[in-house]
């Protein structure tokens, strides 16, 4: 019984589910179609705040991404190495006294040296300076007996005095020329048979003309020595055949410099060949003459002295003007051998103006690379030396600027280089340009234009 029951229950239950599971509304029923309005202006509304909410993401994003502007980019860039410049170094013979001075490069603070004396060797002892007295005679001469350049200056008139004059420094072995009695010279050639020639007997009866005796001329001379301060030389007669006429390289250096500001002495002392009256053309005893810039000064040989010469040089280093060098040779060997030692000594102030390389125009210094790997090189804007004197150091001092969007060309920054006194800038500029990123770019890294700049 009790299981026929419950058959019977299960039967009611599937009959009633059936029921409720066949229901279907009726579409026609004012209250479903009250219902389902409701539902449907639910679903637009909700439709609408989300369509409302996308567009205005759209619509801001777009232009944010689209519009913004781009971080500027770091350089990747590196200073080219420097060489350094090598240190001058001066070489003489170590029997030799030399001392050697430069003008005209007083930019380089190095080049005077001390006391105006650039470099020297063998000491600053007092030796003797043979026919180099002559330079130091003529410049007394002229303080007596003023000449203007090219004037000629008074007649000397020769007699028998003068003629015997010839052959006392014959007996001396000295450096002599005609002096016939009856015969003239003008001053200015007197002088150059004693620059150029180095005729003694020219010297002293010049001299003597000038001032009127031999006790006269030493009496001017120590006064032109001591007016000048050149306390380091001893003159006892105007040619140097007497070895007590000696001098220190230092001072010899000052005379070097006031015999080249006079300018009679200079015209004389670099003139190769000159026609004097009747004694035709005279050649100038200076065997370096014109080699290596040499425009002068003075050769002298005595047993006691060796081979001396005083000297001058002009040349070019690469600055506005030329510039000069004087100096002195003594106790060589022979003639040769001072001349050698001159030329060694310009050689090596010539050499010791570097002129150092620095950038080639357009030398590759460096690149942009963009995030969106747009590249553009870092390029000098032009190439450049600078000019240096023995191992004064070179240094660099850069700037370089982040750049965005630019042009082939623009000016990113520069070098400044500086060496002693002197400074070149050098433009860095872009070869190529860089240009901005696509729109695709911008829409798939809205991180890097947005938060990162």
């Amino acid at each position: 019984m009790s299981g026929t029951r419950d058959d019977y229950s299960d039967l009611a239950e599937m009959f009633e589910r059936s029921q409720v599971e066949a229901y279907r509304p009726d579409p026609n029923d004012p209250e479903f179609l009250k219902k389902r309005g409701r539902r449907r202006r639910r679903r637009l509304i909700a439709a609408g705040i989300v369509f409302l909410l996308f567009a205005g993401a759209v619509g801001t994003y777009l232009p944010l991404t689209l519009l913004a502007p781009v971080a500027a980019t770091p350089a990747a860039f590196a200073e080219p190495p420097i060489e350094q410049p090598a240190a001058v170094a001066f070489t003489a013979p170590a029997a030799l006294a030399t001392a050697i001075s430069v003008t005209g490069a007083d930019e380089f603070p190095a080049t005077a040296g001390t006391d105006g004396i650039l470099n020297a060797t063998g000491g600053n002892e007092a030796r003797p300076i043979a026919s180099i007295s002559k330079v130091i005679s003529a410049l007394v001469i002229l303080d007596a007996k003023p000449l203007n350049p090219g004037e000629s200056g008074p007649t000397l008139n020769f007699g028998e005095t003068e003629n015997d004059t010839y052959d006392k420094y014959y007996v001396l072995g000295a450096t002599i020329a005609p002096m016939k009695i009856g015969s003239s010279m003008t001053q200015r050639e007197a002088l150059a048979m004693m620059l150029m020639v180095s005729a003694s007997n020219y010297a002293e009866v010049t001299s003597t003309w000038a001032l009127g005796s031999q006790a006269n001329v030493r009496s001017a001379t120590n006064r032109w020595l001591d007016k000048n301060g050149l306390t380091g030389t001893t003159m006892v007669e105007p040619t140097g055949i007497d070895p007590r006429n000696t001098s220190t390289p230092t001072d010899l250096i000052v005379i070097a410099r006031l015999a080249m500001a006079n300018p009679v002495v200079a015209e004389l002392v670099g003139t190769k060949s000159l026609q004097i009256g009747s004694l035709g053309w005279q050649q100038n005893r200076n065997g370096v003459l014109g080699v290596d810039g040499i425009n002068g000064i003075k050769t002298g040989t005595l047993d006691e002295a060796g081979s001396c010469l005083l000297f001058s040089s002009v040349i070019d280093v690469g600055l506005d003007a030329p510039i000069t060098i004087v100096g002195v040779v003594l106790g060589s060997a022979n003639s040769a051998v001072a001349g050698d030692v001159a030329r060694g000594l310009i050689g090596t102030v010539k050499s010791g103006f570097h002129h150092v390389p620095l950038l080639t125009s357009g030398q590759e210094l460096g690149d942009y690379m963009t995030p969106w790997e747009d590249t553009a090189r870092i390029v000098a804007g032009k190439g450049a030396t600078v000019l240096t004197w023995s191992d004064t150091p070179v240094t660099a001092t850069s700037t370089i600027e982040p750049v965005g969007i630019a042009e082939s060309g623009t000016e990113v920054g520069s070098i400044t280089y500086t060496a002693g006194a002197r400074t070149i800038t050098v433009p860095l500029e872009l070869a190529g340009g860089i240009d901005g990123p696509g729109g695709w770019w911008r829409l798939t890294h809205p991180r890097e234009l947005l938060f990162e700049q």
